[in-house]
């Protein structure tokens, strides 16, 4: 359950339902980096990763965050007896997005909630592990699972945020705490903060940003906090403050607080927030980042009516010292569809005009790859990857979107191109700076936005942000008392292409915008991706296979049977002489909201976690015991009347499905649950009986009434789903020889 700032609007998308509302193995190269304290990563080392290409140093395995290993043991000829190697089970089954790290033989990463592993990279041994004690419950803070996108590794240290907002400092060795200090800030009582991005290492700071920008009360900011005692530096902050509280807080709001609707109510914080996607230069020392919506989300890129509000929806660098900032990009002024630029940064250097230029690389949400200077911030190209129908284009002169008065869904439904979930989204892409190619995770899939104000549920408090189905199930007849009567999806499509999700793996010239080459995925929802001197790029994807393209040509050449749904990147590295491929293996993050797809290995054997690792020559691949749904739960007589109900199906969409979906999804289905079908449900929801397992508690959102219209509803459709369960199997019963 979640709790979401009250909005009097939805989104309805082709997609399916979503609610957005510790010693190792020392194997080096030489003896002196054999005698180095465990997890010794320093600027000289990892600016000259090329010379150590069998180590994997950050999330991106060096300082430009490339996803791009030179290591080429395993080749496009050989990739065919890749096989298993070690597998470590993490005993959950919630979404995995982190990407390992491999230091001197080391593995360290982390997974859900903020623990940290660090494991022998050659067979998997836990070295140690580290347990954050994040509060039971504090996941309903978290719009999309309590997922956490990686370590940093520096001089012996291990640094992580764990979702309630504590930044660690952990000695590589032992995991032993060395400091701790909480980077989330409390300017506004009750704010829904929540962190789960990976940190950077930028001179003598360690880097951290947060997310929360679909929440009320969150303002977003980038915190930067010394190495040896977690001492606060600086704190950049990405959208103004109230006025009323006097002159802005900082030089570069001071102009941005002009570009803010006159009547914003500030309360509600401004968004923003930089949940994931830091980069560092460590020669310009200048610390990059996107930012996220501003909140709420308004439907208009009307800049007369809303401003440009800065910094929303941005790329901006600052200095790594001080804080101040050196340059920013906005990607889409008045942005109004969820188009974050959270999205991994890439740093390159690319041939423009002839001459090498330092550059930053963006393949965002909004369907548009960017390529700046990072010098400056200059715009050198902005070439769209993939259908866009939200703008006719980047005006030539200004670089900004130019507007299309049509997709103004205040005013009417409109299918839109990329979705909500963005062309892009956290799964990084990779590119070979060989080619000069990057390799992007796309989602080509629409998404259907519209206003409540005028439909049934417009003088509702309606509490969730949005609603995507799948196309059969675009608006379920159950559903239309809350949001009426929408067009048929093919009368929205027209003049676009079929509006079906899909996701593909695009090679892309970053200058040009001209695509080498696309392959269709398993789905919309796949992984990261991995290039490597090998000729080689690996995916894995929500069926549950590991696959693997050549990087010049695309041809399909490898696939292994994982048997867990996969959307983190893969890594590479070398230990004794022996390359391996390794991955994070759990499905979720926003997925969490939908079911699992039922081809998806998820929905098969269901959603253990696991880091699974492959070398050539390996066996094959374990998976786990098949997925076996409990009995069906004895039902308690209908109750309640049908305005409970409906007001009850109101609650849920807002506080409920975003987790708990109807379906096989990541956490229980409650038309299954006896103990959301009985009594106990008030003890749960309003005051925390499951919070060690990490259900909230929601006395401060919902009363006992309310908490009985819930019920009354999931009554209902759990009647509804036991007798569709029985007339299946009476007409199997019947078709029986």
């Amino acid at each position: 359950m979640g709790s979401f700032y009250k909005y009097r609007w939805i989104f309805v998308a082709p997609i399916g339902v979503f609610y957005l509302i510790a010693v190792g193995t020392m194997a080096t190269a030489s003896p002196a980096k054999r005698a180095a304290p465990p997890g010794w990563v320093d600027t000289a080392r990892l600016t000259n990763a090329v010379r150590e290409p069998g180590q994997w140093f950050t999330a991106g395995r060096d300082f430009g965050q490339t996803y791009y290993s030179p290591l080429h043991e395993v080749n496009a000829t050989d990739v065919t007896h890749l096989g298993f190697a070690w597998q470590y089970k993490l005993g959950m089954r919630r979404g995995l997005e982190a990407t390992p790290i491999v230091v001197d033989g080391v593995m360290y990463t982390s997974g859900p909630w903020g623990y940290v592993y660090a494991l022998d990279a050659a067979t998997g041994r836990l070295l140690w592990k580290f347990d954050p004690h994040v509060p039971g419950g504090y996941g309903k803070y978290a719009c999309c699972d309590v997922v956490n996108r990686g370590v940093a590794v520096w001089k012996g240290r291990v640094y992580v945020v764990s979702l309630n907002g504590f930044l660690y400092a952990l000695d590589a060795r032992t995991g032993r705490v060395i400091w701790r200090v909480q980077s989330l800030p409390r300017h506004v009582p009750g704010a829904h903060y929540y962190a789960g991005g990976a940190p950077i290492i930028a001179g003598n700071v360690v880097v951290i940003g947060f997310g929360g920008s679909d929440f009320k009360g969150v303002r977003g900011s980038v915190s930067a906090y010394s190495l040896a005692g977690g001492k606060l530096r600086w704190r950049f902050y990405t959208v103004p403050r109230n006025p009323k509280l006097g002159p802005q807080d900082q030089a570069h709001l001071r102009e941005a607080v002009k570009t803010w609707p006159s009547d914003y109510d500030w309360a509600i914080g401004g968004g923003a927030g930089v949940w994931d996607g830091l980069a560092y230069d460590p020669k310009l020392h200048l610390v990059y980042f996107g930012t996220a919506n501003a909140l709420p989300y308004h439907g208009s890129m009307n800049p007369k009516k809303y401003g440009d509000e800065l910094y929303a929806a941005s790329i901006i660098a600052v200095h790594a010292d001080t804080g101040k900032m050196a340059w920013y990009y906005q990607e889409v002024p008045a942005e109004g569809f969820d188009y974050d630029a959270c999205n991994p940064l890439v740093l390159a250097r690319l041939k423009v005009d002839g001459h090498p230029r330092r550059v930053i690389m963006q393949a965002s949400k909004d369907g548009f790859l960017y390529v700046l200077d990072r010098s400056t911030g200059q715009l050198l190209s902005g070439r769209r990857f993939m259908y866009v129908n939200w703008t006719k284009g980047l005006n030539p002169k200004t670089h900004e979107p130019i507007q299309r008065p049509s997709i103004d869904w205040t005013e009417h439904p409109v299918l839109v191109w990329p979705g909500a979930l963005g062309g892009h989204s956290w799964q990084p892409m990779s590119f070979d700076p060989k080619t000069g190619v990057v390799y992007i995770p796309v989602i080509d899939s629409p998404t259907v936005y519209a206003s409540t104000v005028h439909s049934p549920a417009g003088g509702v408090k309606v509490d969730f942000q949005a609603t995507y189905f799948f196309p059969k199930d675009y608006l379920p007849k159950e559903l239309e008392s809350l949001y009426g009567p929408l067009p048929p999806l093919r009368d929205l499509a027209r003049g676009g292409p079929a509006p079906v999700a899909r996701g593909l793996i695009e090679a892309v010239k970053p200058m040009t915008g001209k695509v080498v080459w696309r392959r269709q995925t398993a789905t919309y929802w796949d992984g990261g991706i991995l290039s490597t001197g090998g000729n080689l790029v690996f995916q894995g994807d929500a069926d549950g296979y590991l696959n693997v393209y050549a990087a010049d040509t695309g041809k399909f050449l490898k696939r292994i049977d994982v048997g867990t749904s996969i959307m983190a990147a893969p890594m590479t590295y070398r230990v004794g002489g022996v390359q391996y491929v390794s991955v994070m293996a759990g499905y979720g993050g926003a997925m969490i909201s939908m079911p699992f797809p039922k081809t998806s290995a998820a929905y098969r054997f269901g959603n253990a976690d696991r880091i699974v690792t492959f070398r050539l020559g390996g066996g094959r691949t374990p998976k786990p015991a098949p997925f076996r749904p409990g009995p069906l739960p004895a039902l308690p007589a209908r109750a309640g009347t049908a305005q409970q109900v409906v007001h009850g199906e109101v609650l849920y969409n807002g506080y409920c499905s975003r987790c708990h979906v109807f379906g096989r999804g990541e956490l229980p289905d409650l038309r299954r649950s006896s103990a959301a079908l009985s009594p106990a449900i008030y003890a749960i929801v309003l005051h925390g009986a499951l919070q060690s397992k990490g259900m909230g508690r929601f006395n401060n959102e919902l009363t006992r009434a309310d908490v009985q219209d819930i019920q009354a509803y999931l009554v209902q459709q759990a009647w509804k789903m036991q007798s569709a369960h029985r007339a299946r199997a009476h007409k199997a019963h019947r078709n029986t020889p």
